[in-house]
């Protein structure tokens, strides 16, 4: 498929716009430093970080991308990838016609093993930033609201705290090896259901394959579907689809392809051990593909055939919604990861109807 001009990128002019509207489910914000959470924080947290003690998370490998973790033209003059809201707005918010950025962020205060105060803390005050300086910057704009899952009764009063935000849509459970169908974490569910949020999970630097993160970076990379498919099982079989039935759930920056196997294997072993987990009352896949819906970010090269061929063996095409992943180095264009030749209705439910039955942002006839 044909590339996107960058030339025409880079002078940010508009793109002529898809026949239908866009949302993109998975944007990365981010704060210049530590420093701009220091007005949202109390003590003793906010002189832990005044002073310049605690630095934050570290990186434990190196990006080998021209731009690091981002594409090389998605760095502003001053501050990383994804913290200068006009150039945001200049590469992906104006330039594709994006009728509603989803903001999932980068900091994920859930990877803290130890210190679970600071940990909802950090949350708290990364919330209260995203509101003031994105939220009620751009409409469009939607967030995510964080949460210390570490500390269950802490991020329950975060929800109770921003669940009314017209712009807060969902909370963001991070996946950083917790098994979240654990009972420990039940109050964050009932508490996003009796709201209306949504779940978010994104993988976060600490994600491990079943051998651990390997030697390379590459590997690191490629193993981060293990990760979505042990978080999805989890769920399913410790009845948290039973027990939280009108609870939706969105698996960002996964994957998907993988998904046909999961959904086959699980259907083949409940037949034979759902005497183990008398809980869960339905098929695991029908729990599924009702309950969950999945980023296309990261997409791999497929054809416009193989897309439908997948979504045949998923059983459904409502199960995938339009990620761009911006601002990092793997990001998809809304020109260029979504085959032109998918029938229109498809491309539709991808761009727009799948996310929009799942946030419920517009009414669609």
């Amino acid at each position: 498929m044909a590339k996107l001009d960058t030339t025409q990128a880079a002078l940010g002019m508009h793109l002529s716009p898809e026949p239908f509207s866009i949302i993109d489910t998975d944007i990365h914000e981010a704060f210049t430093s530590l420093q701009d959470l220091v007005p949202y924080l109390q003590e003793p947290w906010k002189g832990l970080i005044a002073r310049e003690a605690w630095r934050g998370f570290a990186q434990p490998f190196a990006y080998w991308s021209t731009g690091g973790l981002s594409r090389a033209d998605a760095k502003p003059e001053k501050g990383p990838a994804g913290s200068d809201y006009a150039l945001m707005s200049k590469q992906l918010l104006d330039l594709y016609d994006i009728t509603y950025p989803i903001l999932t962020g980068y900091f994920y205060p859930a990877a803290m093993q130890m210190q679970f105060e600071f940990a909802a803390a950090l949350a708290c005050a990364y919330n209260d930033w995203l509101i003031e300086h994105w939220l009620d910057r751009d409409p469009r704009l939607r967030g995510s609201i964080h949460v210390a899952p570490q500390d269950p009764q802490a991020a329950v009063r975060e929800i109770e705290r921003l669940a009314e935000h017209p712009q807060m849509i969902q909370v963001m459970l991070p996946i950083a090896q917790r098994a979240y169908g654990d009972p420990f974490y039940h109050p964050i569910f009932e508490a996003a259901q009796r709201h209306h949020l949504v779940i978010a999970m994104h993988h976060t630097i600490f994600v491990q394959g079943a051998l651990g993160m390997g030697r390379y970076y590459i590997e690191r990379h490629m193993i981060i579907p293990q990760s979505f498919m042990s978080e999805l099982i989890s769920l399913v079989v410790n009845g948290v689809f039973d027990l939280f039935p009108d609870l939706h759930f969105a698996l960002l920056e996964g994957g998907f392809s993988w998904l046909p196997h999961l959904m086959w294997r699980f259907e083949r072993e409940y037949k034979s051990l759902h005497q183990e987990i008398p809980w869960v009352k339905r098929n695991p896949a029908q729990h599924i593909r009702e309950r969950v819906k999945f980023s296309t970010q990261p997409t791999e090269d497929l054809s416009a055939q193989n897309w439908l061929r997948l979504m045949d063996m998923m059983g459904s095409d409502q199960m995938l919604m339009f990620a761009s992943d911006y601002p990092h180095f793997d990001f998809d264009s809304p020109q260029e990861s979504i085959p032109h030749d998918l029938p229109e209705r498809v491309r539709q439910r991808i761009f727009f109807e799948n996310a929009n039955d799942l946030y419920h942002f517009e009414q669609v006839r």
